[in-house]
């Protein structure tokens, strides 16, 4: 018994069958999606932003975390296959966290010095 030309046959295997290709710029990683390697400034922002936790550079890192993690939020907006949403609003947040943190505290101790 043979099957007409244009109907599938329901019992073949998956791997008889022609896999979708998909272009380069959508199909996936290894890391299953956790790091945005495609969205550069979210990605390095996020590893800013941890950093920025530290007392000495804490400022610095936290306002390059800032403006990196609005360039990664604007990135994904740009090519919505693009990941990194979470990342750049970790790096901003983070960012401003520090850039808050250690202003306040650098405040403190200037007015404290004056009295």
């Amino acid at each position: 018994m043979s099957q007409p030309p244009n109907q599938e046959n329901p019992f073949s295997s998956p791997a008889t069958s022609t896999p979708q290709q998909y272009p380069a710029s959508q199909q996936g990683d290894a890391t299953g999606g956790l790091i945005p390697y495609k969205n550069m400034p979210a990605l390095i922002g996020y590893y800013l932003g941890v950093a920025a936790l530290i007392p000495c550079v804490g400022p610095l890192f936290g306002i390059a975390a800032v403006i990196l993690g609005i360039l990664g939020l604007q990135k994904k907006k740009r090519e919505p296959h693009v990941k990194g949403t979470a990342h750049a609003i970790v790096a901003i947040v983070l960012g401003l966290f520090s850039i808050v943190l250690y202003g306040g505290i650098t405040v403190w101790v200037i007015v404290g010095g004056l009295r």
